[in-house]
């Protein structure tokens, strides 16, 4: 028998021939021929593997489940705001608050009933609606009004000045309007006393006094009062009494001229001017309190 002979142990190729030498194909050339593992062994270890994994299964399951892994324990969030307080001092501030807001709503509606049109409720609680809305929360809705004020006011005042010679001389009229409005022309941030203080006070007392310059109730009295005070305080700053005068009365008038409409209007108002002139005050009691009002300033300027 020849050597090189095919045998039914020689290897064969893709194809199931040999090589052309009769030897079996290698995947290089010369190379020897990688040996193959029987199938018999391949399904023994496959065996072996599942017989493994199958007894470790098993162990897992007559062991039962693992102890569960716990989550870390958060701490509590810190309280802020009322919740933070102490059980009494949250009562304190509920209570504050409600306070509050019960003062609020009563502020709110009696500035309401103050600018609302008659009604039952301002007919019969009209004076307790006055005594809360005046004078700090008054208010003035003329900018708003249908009619809206066109006359310009010019509100002047002059005095009766004890000499130190014991004499006593009346002064020219000082326009106090004049004098505010030259303090606010030109001026980008002029004061609420220039723009206000007496407009206000004049519009206050014609308000609280009837067509014979009598007053209506205490606010009249009060307003003829608040008018002393800023004419002795204008009259002392311009000098009306002189070196050792003192201001005996003051006495007030206002000057009132229509503002012109215009051309394209055709509305004709008079050009009159209305001049108003009240009676003489004395000021004797306010000038005292005035001067030692400016006297004390002074001391502590000093």
């Amino acid at each position: 028998m020849d050597a090189y002979d095919k045998g039914s142990g020689a290897r064969q190729g893709q194809d199931g021939s040999a090589g052309p030498d009769g030897g079996a194909d290698s995947p290089e050339t010369g190379g020897a021929a990688e040996p193959t593992e029987p199938a018999g062994s391949a399904a023994a270890a496959e065996g072996a593997a599942g017989a493994s994994g199958a007894a470790g299964a098993t162990a897992e399951e007559a062991a039962g489940p693992g102890p569960a892994q716990e989550d870390p324990v958060q701490p509590p969030a810190p309280r802020t705001g009322v919740a933070a307080l102490s059980p009494r001092y949250q009562v304190g501030a509920v209570v504050a608050l409600a306070v509050v807001a019960v003062a609020v709503c009563a502020h709110i509606g009696l500035v309401f009933l103050h600018v609302a049109p008659s009604n039952t409720l301002t007919k019969q609680h009209g004076s307790v609606v006055d005594e809360w809305v005046f004078p700090e929360f008054e208010q003035n809705w003329k900018l708003f009004a249908p009619n809206p004020l066109q006359q310009n006011v010019s509100v002047q005042v002059r005095a009766e000045v004890s000499t130190a010679g014991g004499e006593i001389r009346t002064t020219g009229w000082y326009d106090l309007s004049a004098e505010d409005g030259r303090a606010i022309d030109g001026n980008p941030l002029p004061s609420h006393t220039q723009q206000n203080e007496l407009r206000r006070a004049w519009d206050f007392f014609v308000a609280s006094h009837d067509s014979d310059d009598r007053p209506v109730g205490v606010r009249g009295t009060l307003s003829e009062t608040y008018l002393r005070r800023i004419a002795l305080l204008r009259l002392d700053r311009d000098g009306a009494a002189g070196p050792g005068g003192v201001v005996e009365r003051v006495q007030y008038r206002s000057r009132t001229t229509n503002v012109e409409p215009p051309p394209w209007s055709g509305e004709k108002v008079s050009d009159r001017p209305t001049v108003r002139e009240l009676p003489w005050w004395s000021v004797s009691p306010e000038t005292r309190g005035a001067k030692a009002g400016q006297a004390e300033r002074d001391g502590g300027a000093a």
